[in-house]
């Protein structure tokens, strides 16, 4: 239900994910929420998948979650069977740059490689679209990512650089630009 966390798998499992990955339609199930409309267990997914990625998997001691958290809107993709298969969120403009920002985006380990991401950035891009019409977008990219993001029109901007640790780089899409419009 739109509006609603939906509760999902607390390990964020997927099976079967190349299988399903078909239709935005039919494989699909986008959820936007604020924190306070939360369920607990599908919360506790949704935080589990950040902290299993940013802290554990690529090894960064940070505290992921912070007070963007509390006026983000925050997407999670499921499978038909209710299981995580990525993460986001988005920033309104003037919270961390004058543009909205998506970020924290992320696809299960089972999910990646399947086209997921991409459907995942699409969804985000078309609700940061819907609730800020005439805004571009800046995020701060994983450097190593800075094709994928490319490949939905953000361009770089700046040059390469580290944040915690990791390689990022910051890029941009300028209003009506990308593949959605």
């Amino acid at each position: 239900m739109p509006g609603r966390l939906l509760s999902a798998d607390p390990l964020g499992s997927v099976i079967g994910c190349r299988n399903i990955i078909a239709t935005v339609e039919d494989s699909v199930t986008w959820s936007w929420w604020k924190l306070g409309d939360a369920e607990p267990l599908a919360l506790f997914a949704y935080l589990r998948l950040r902290s299993d990625v940013f802290v554990v998997e690529q090894g960064c001691v940070y505290p992921d979650m912070d007070d963007h958290d509390l006026v983000a809107w925050h997407l999670t993709g499921t499978d038909a069977s209710g299981r995580l298969l990525g993460v986001a969120r988005l920033l309104p403009p003037g919270e961390k740059y004058a543009e909205p920002s998506l970020g924290r985006v992320i696809v299960t380990k089972a999910a990646r490689g399947t086209g997921a991401g991409h459907l995942l950035v699409d969804e985000a891009l078309r609700k940061s679209a819907a609730e800020y019409p005439g805004y571009g977008h800046r995020i701060q990219a994983q450097a190593y990512l800075e094709r994928f993001y490319g490949s939905h029109g953000f361009e770089p901007e700046g040059e390469v650089y580290l944040e915690d640790g990791i390689a990022h780089i910051d890029m941009t899409l300028a209003p009506g630009r990308g593949p959605l419009t």
